[in-house]
C-alpha cells in the first residue's frame, strides 16, 4: 500500500506529522476504495490500475436553468470500461437522489456501504450496530 498511496520514503521524527500523513493516506484510501466498489462491486480493483483507469479524464461543469451537469471526457485507451464503470456509480446515485429526502444521514451512508459492498452482501442492505441505536 505504500508504494501506491504515497508512503514511500516518508519519514520523521515528528511522530504527530507522521501520524498525521499516516491517517489522510488511509482516509484517501478508503474513499478510493469505495468509490471502485460503487462502480465495481463483484470485482476488487487494484489502486495502481484502478487510479490511472478512472482518473484520467478532463471534466467541465455546466449550469444552466437551475441545473449542474458534469460532463467527463476520457483520455484514456479502455475509454468504454471506463464508461460502464462511471456509469453504475452514476445510476445509483441518481437513485439514491430520488430517496435522499426521506432518509437520514445514516441511512443514506448505510446505502451506499451496501451498494459498495454488494458483492459481499448479495443484495441485503447493512444495519447499523446496535451500540449506534438511540434508545426508545
Amino acid at each position: 500500500m505504500k508504494n501506491q498511496w504515497g508512503w514511500a520514503g516518508f519519514t520523521t521524527q515528528d511522530m504527530k506529522r507522521c501520524r498525521l500523513m499516516a491517517k489522510t493516506i488511509a482516509l484517501i484510501y478508503n474513499w478510493w476504495s469505495l468509490f471502485v466498489r460503487l462502480s465495481e462491486p463483484t470485482y476488487h480493483l487494484e489502486a495502481i490500475t484502478s487510479r490511472p483507469l478512472l482518473l484520467h479524464a478532463v471534466a467541465k461543469q455546466t449550469s444552466h436553468s437551475g441545473q449542474t451537469r458534469v460532463t467527463i471526457t476520457s483520455t484514456h485507451g479502455k475509454r468504454e470500461t471506463v464508461e460502464r464503470l462511471l456509469a453504475r456509480v452514476v445510476a445509483f446515485f441518481e437513485e439514491l437522489k430520488s430517496a435522499a429526502e426521506q432518509l437520514t444521514g445514516e441511512q443514506r451512508w448505510l446505502r451506499i456501504l451496501s451498494k459498495a459492498m454488494e458483492g459481499y452482501l448479495r443484495g441485503r442492505l447493512l444495519k447499523p450496530p446496535d451500540f449506534l441505536t438511540a434508545p426508545a
